[in-house]
């Protein structure tokens, strides 16, 4: 019986997951942006000059997606990308003007989302799901800082 309720809790996590992204992706549509494209920015905010591989483990996509996903981003004028100072082969990913204004409107644009979700329960119960789901992550061998 525990292999059934191991199934459903992995479904149920994985529903609740694709609704969150349904949407939030909805969300941003009128922004112009992915929610991908979303985090992206996001990390670049808080670390400028990072790699495509830091990125692509921050944002959990393959490398060669992550490459995909800058490509577009840097044609769009989102980001930009120069020479690391001391490595000549590694390039530094920076966000751009334009791209930090489509990362706060896209805040704006999904805060909503995210107050409807956590409105459905009280601050104890947040705290008591946040370290549920942290302690399912580390039962699987997640980052225990993520």
């Amino acid at each position: 019986m525990a292999d059934a309720a191991d199934l459903r809790l992995g479904v149920l996590l994985k529903r609740a997951e694709q609704a969150m992204l349904r949407a939030k992706n909805q969300a941003l549509k009128p922004v112009g942006i992915t929610l991908a494209q979303h985090v992206v920015l996001r990390e670049l905010d808080t670390g400028p000059g990072v790699t495509a591989a830091t990125l692509s483990r921050a944002v959990q996509v393959s490398p060669q997606a992550m490459m995909i996903l800058l490509k577009g981003m840097e044609q769009e004028g989102l980001i930009t990308r120069a020479n690391h100072p001391r490595h000549p082969n590694v390039l530094e990913v920076h966000i751009s003007d334009a791209g930090r204004e489509a990362l706060h409107a896209g805040h704006a644009a999904i805060a909503p989302v995210e107050a409807k979700v956590t409105q459905t329960f009280t601050e104890v119960e947040l705290a008591r799901l946040s370290e549920l789901l942290a302690r399912f992550g580390r039962a699987l061998g997640a980052d225990p800082e993520a």
